[in-house]
């Protein structure tokens, strides 16, 4: 976390206010720093760490937060650090692995202005953009350098993915905000983008088209009764008990849970902790074609 704060843009490839027509430390006051800290047991702490690190976009007023859901895995705590260094305890609500999306609620008031969204649809090639990690001097002026299909190892899709250059070094749920100051998506990755013209690094980002047609179930999910849940997890163990997310949890009495082929058995107190027994999302570089 502290890396990620000492780091500036270059003053060259920082947005300027007056090459767009909104507002654009107005957009930015959207972008908050975002940390996990993870349990040093967790299924994916031997991958992506114990402390996370990135952003995360204010969507409602209420304090729910945007981000890319490789940071929030397991969680258990989760603060948020708005422009003027406020710092608010969040929890980690939902992870959809579908899209990569995932969802923090701040526990206490952010007070910061929500980031209309946008259509990543509507972009089109070459148009400007600014991938926002926080203020000017942790964004990105960027341009949109390819609309295709992505495909993850592990078993990840996204039908149209955005790639966007030049490459942020701290993408991680970075908010891709539009030349209409709205939200067209969520850094997710760092990777090579080979052409005609040769290879750059480019960021993958998240098209927030995904997000509307989720957002009431995930947050629906999330309040669910603790009875739900125990259904849910039956339930995706029956459909598929090799390759499915094992939620442990205690209700009454302890239950625990664990999937086929599983080293050992997840018994986790109620804090209802994502175990995931299948490759997470991994912010390793990827080389598409």
């Amino acid at each position: 976390m502290a890396e990620k704060s000492r780091w500036e843009t270059p003053l060259r490839d920082q947005p300027k206010a007056e090459e767009f027509s909104f507002d654009l430390d107005g957009a930015l006051e959207s972008v908050v720093a975002l940390r996990a800290v993870i349990p040093p047991d967790a299924f994916t702490a031997s991958i992506l760490g114990v402390e996370r690190a990135g952003s995360g976009i204010v969507i409602r007023e209420s304090g729910l937060v945007l981000t890319i859901g490789y940071l929030i895995t397991e969680a258990e705590s989760v603060w948020l650090t708005g422009a003027d260094g406020r710092v608010t305890q969040a929890h980690a609500l939902a992870y959809d692995q579908e899209t990569g999306f995932g969802l923090v609620q701040a526990l206490g008031r952010l007070g910061l202005p929500a980031l209309e969204l946008g259509s990543a649809r509507a972009a089109k090639l070459d148009d400007p953009a600014i991938l926002a990690g926080g203020g000017r001097s942790q964004s990105v002026r960027a341009r949109i350098a390819g609309k295709q299909e992505f495909t993850g190892y592990w078993e990840y899709l996204l039908d149209e993915a955005l790639f966007t250059a030049p490459a942020h070094p701290f993408w991680g749920g970075a908010g891709l905000i539009g030349q209409d100051g709205k939200l067209l998506g969520i850094g997710s990755l760092h990777v090579q983008q080979v052409s005609d013209h040769g290879q750059q690094d480019v960021n993958m980002i998240v098209p927030i088209d995904l997000l509307p047609p989720i957002l009431d179930d995930l947050l629906a999910y999330s309040r669910a009764g603790r009875e739900d849940l125990v259904d849910a997890l039956a339930a995706a163990l029956a459909a598929s008990p090799a390759r499915v997310p094992v939620l442990s949890m205690t209700v009454g009495v302890e239950e625990e849970a664990s999937a086929v082929g599983a080293a050992r058995e997840e018994r986790v107190a109620l804090s209802v902790r994502v175990r995931i027994n299948e490759a997470p999302l991994c912010p390793d570089s990827e080389r598409i074609r």
